[in-house]
């Protein structure tokens, strides 16, 4: 493995107009890729706030036809929770605030040393040392 992918890129094939040069990527490095588990809340939680329809279905679809078999998704465990305290911690200091699932991710990502694929490099700057690139 060696790209961690964000909401932002797991989401890009099946936004209304699909992202081309996210799905070229995806096509073309999708099996050296993971996602965390609080991506997949991410997912599971917005296409489950929709209305129960067609746009649903296809969503809920493309989670367990696409998603769950293409990519292993990658537990927030003790050594991502510890880096993630420590990263708090520093962020806090340093007057910042990060989202705590930003946090998770990151840490996950950093802890198993991957590259975080994100359409939001933004709000993940912040955190030391992480690598993250934008595939949009």
């Amino acid at each position: 493995m060696k790209f961690l992918l964000d909401t932002s890129i797991v989401s890009a094939p099946v936004m209304r107009v699909p992202n081309s040069r996210v799905v070229k990527k995806l096509e073309q490095h999708g099996a050296l890729c993971a996602i965390a588990a609080p991506v997949w809340h991410e997912l599971v939680f917005g296409a489950s706030r929709l209305p129960v329809g067609k746009r649903r279905a296809a969503l809920e679809e493309y989670l367990q036809a696409v998603v769950r078999r293409s990519f292993p998704i990658l537990p927030y465990d003790e050594v991502a929770a510890d880096w993630h305290g420590r990263e708090r911690a520093r962020l806090e200091e340093a007057g910042k605030t990060a989202p705590f699932v930003d946090g998770q991710i990151a840490a996950i990502a950093f802890t198993r040393g991957l590259t975080l694929v994100t359409a939001n490099t933004k709000d993940f700057r912040s955190f030391e040392e992480l690598k993250a690139v934008d595939w949009t």
